[in-house]
C-alpha cells in the first residue's frame, strides 16, 4: 500500500495539478500521510527550476496549516485518532520519551525537528496533546518547515540535477547541521 502511495504521489509531480498535488500532500503529512513532500518537491524543483522558490513556499504554507491539524489531533481527539496515529507509524513508546521531553524544550523540539525528516506530524500531534502555545507553535513551525523546504529549494535551484542524489543520500544530515548552526547561533547571541 505505501509503494503505491509513493507511486501516486511521484505520478502527480508531473501533471499540471502538480503545484495542488504538493500542497495536498505538504498537508496531509503534516496530520497522518506517511509520505514527505520532498517526493514531489525534489522533482517539481529540478523540472523547473525557476519555480523553486515557489514550490517551497507552498510546501511551507501547507505544512504549516497541516500542522494545525495535527495539533487539533492531538489537543482535541488524542484518544479517538491521535494515539491511533502514532501506535501506526510504530512510535508508541517513543511518543512517551518525546512528550516528556516536549514539556521542557517544546520550542526547540519543533524548530530542529521540524527540519528534519522525521515524521512531523509526530509533532504536531506532540504539540496538541502538550497544549503548546499555538502562537509559538505556529512561528516555530513556520521557522522550522520554511527552512527544511527552502533549503532543498535552494540547493537544486543553484546546483540542479547533480545535488539531487546528494539531497536524497544526505537530507537528514544536512537538516540536522542546519538546526545546529541555528541552535548555536542562537546560543551564542544570548551568551556572548
Amino acid at each position: 500500500m505505501l509503494r503505491r502511495l509513493y507511486d501516486w504521489v511521484i505520478a502527480k509531480a508531473g501533471t499540471p495539478q502538480a503545484t495542488w498535488a504538493l500542497a495536498l500532500v505538504s498537508f496531509i503529512e503534516s496530520s497522518f500521510f506517511p509520505i514527505p513532500p520532498d517526493v514531489m518537491l525534489v522533482p517539481m524543483c529540478l523540472a523547473n527550476r525557476r519555480r523553486a522558490f515557489f514550490y517551497a513556499a507552498v510546501c511551507t504554507l501547507a505544512s504549516v496549516i497541516g500542522g494545525f491539524l495535527g495539533y487539533a489531533i492531538g489537543y482535541y481527539l488524542w484518544e479517538a485518532i491521535g494515539s491511533w496515529v502514532i501506535q501506526s507509524y510504530g512510535l508508541g513508546a517513543k511518543f512517551d520519551e518525546f512528550q516528556k521531553a516536549f514539556v521542557e524544550y517544546g520550542w526547540w523540539i519543533i524548530v530542529i525537528k521540524g527540519m528534519t525528516p522525521i515524521p512531523y506530524k509526530l509533532i504536531t500531534i506532540a504539540s496538541g496533546v502538550a497544549h503548546f502555545p499555538l502562537l509559538a507553535f505556529t512561528v516555530a513551525s513556520v521557522l522550522s518547515r520554511g527552512m527544511r523546504f527552502f533549503l532543498v529549494a535552494g540547493l537544486l535551484y543553484f546546483f540542479g540535477e547533480p545535488i539531487r542524489a546528494f539531497i536524497e543520500k544526505y537530507l537528514t544530515l544536512l537538516t540536522t547541521g542546519f538546526a545546529v548552526l541555528l541552535v548555536g547561533g542562537f546560543v551564542a547571541l544570548r551568551y556572548l
